[in-house]
């Protein structure tokens, strides 16, 4: 059982809570079977919002960045877009077939909201990327839609065989 909230151990709870203590570490110093969540609640009812200081971690969490294997230097490239220019004649709708996978031109960083997410490549190697084309009215180019969405097959066969028998047995 818990022990109750003194006149003391609510001096120290405000106290260690302007510090800027986090409530895990003033349970732990207020022992006696204090948890986290008693400290939260208390603090809460005595309206102790505003800190002093933020709190801080019990331990640093830093970490050092990993060293990235060395690539041959290359001069960067300017960016390009890969679509091709479609002449601006007034033709009938013309259904254009679908696009190999060329390298694409955009990246985790560099894809936005209308872009083509179409995955090009193997996500494991430094050349993967997306379409990055402008996307009609979904995630996906007009070319890559068509490949991700396929109409639903019909069923035939034996399953319409199985449904006109149900109802003789």
């Amino acid at each position: 059982m818990t022990a109750g909230w003194t006149e003391d151990r609510v001096g120290a709870l405000k106290k260690l809570w302007l510090e800027g203590q986090s409530a895990s570490q003033i349970a732990k110093q207020l022992g006696g079977g204090v948890t986290r969540n008693a400290v939260i609640g208390k603090v809460h009812r005595l309206g102790l919002s505003g800190r002093a200081a933020p709190s801080q971690p019990a331990r640093a969490t830093f970490r050092p960045a990993r060293p990235r294997p060395a690539q041959p230097t290359q001069a960067p490239s300017a960016p390009r877009r890969i679509e091709a220019v479609q002449p601006r004649v007034a033709a009938a709708a013309s259904v254009p077939a679908p696009m190999p996978d060329l390298p694409g031109t955009a990246t985790v960083m560099t894809l936005g909201a209308h872009m083509c997410k179409w995955p090009i490549g193997d996500p494991s190697s430094t050349e993967f990327s997306f379409c990055g084309r402008r996307a009609s009215e979904g995630v996906y180019c007009i070319e890559h839609a068509r490949v991700a969405y396929q109409p639903q097959v019909k069923r035939g066969g034996a399953t319409d065989l199985a449904r006109s028998l149900r109802r003789y047995i």
